[in-house]
């Protein structure tokens, strides 16, 4: 059996870190490489790095972070935020990156998903999905939440397999930052309808909330933030109560 993953989010605005509610009233927690360092001694599985106000102009400032965050981590990352081009990806590879999350740009241009996979391997590539319940129907929005599309969430997650991602990052925009718990009836229909990793996102608690994210919800990773950057939770004692709860994670 696999073993689930546990992975602190670094949301980065100007080179620093940053945490809101519902995706707003963002507040300062931290230097990046140094959480990202942290972490990585921690025992977290994977970092990502979320740039959410990434523009054309500041990708080089990201491409920095990224070489930074090689340097001190030895665990693996994946780096989003502004993504358009397989030109972008390219050189956040050769900086150390792992992986790539596209959002966004995967909407606006579908193409750019296949384009991806074909040039750097599904294994590479992660879509993100910011998505809310309207009216009942989960409907994927766009620039960190801020813009309303026209798509389903389910329909939209399996095209995006189809295209050739290798994993799913959802983010329940109506949990983000409650602490409430995760969105588990729509990840656990996820889970049920694509065949790729789906990784968890938005509205992390408490430790029993990661138990029902991966018992009820059947992720396959669950991400985190401000749980783990203020001290909320340590990973180690996450990861034994997960084992303790017989979900199996590494130590």
């Amino acid at each position: 059996m696999l073993t689930k993953r546990i992975i602190p989010c670094l949301d980065i605005k100007n080179g620093r870190t940053v945490k809101g509610v519902n995706f707003v009233d963002l507040r300062d927690a931290g230097d990046p490489v140094e959480l990202a360092d942290l972490y990585s001694k921690a025992g977290a599985d994977e970092l990502v790095f979320l740039d959410i106000s990434a523009t054309e102009e500041r990708r080089k400032t990201l491409a920095d972070l990224v070489l930074r965050v090689a340097e001190k981590v030895n665990i693996p990352f994946t780096v989003g935020g502004g993504i358009t081009s397989v030109e972008d990806v390219d050189v956040l590879l050769q900086n150390g990156a792992d992986k790539v999350s596209v959002n966004s740009s995967a909407v606006k241009k579908p193409q750019l998903i296949n384009e991806l996979a074909a040039k750097f391997g599904s294994q590479c590539i992660t879509v993100a999905i910011d998505a809310k319940q309207i009216k009942g129907e989960w409907i994927v929005h766009l620039v960190g939440g801020k813009v309303p599309t026209q798509l389903n969430l389910f329909d939209w997650a399996k095209e995006v397999e189809q295209r050739g991602a290798g994993e799913i990052l959802f983010t329940s925009m109506d949990n983000d930052g409650t602490k409430d718990g995760f969105a588990n009836e729509a990840l656990a229909k996820l889970s049920d309808e694509l065949n790729i990793p789906i990784i968890a996102s938005g509205g992390a608690g408490n430790i029993s909330h990661f138990v029902d994210t991966f018992n009820k919800g059947k992720a396959d990773a669950a991400l985190a933030a401000s749980v783990f950057h203020f001290k909320e939770i340590e990973i180690k004692d996450l990861k034994t109560e997960l084992r303790d709860h017989n979900i199996p994670v590494r130590l």
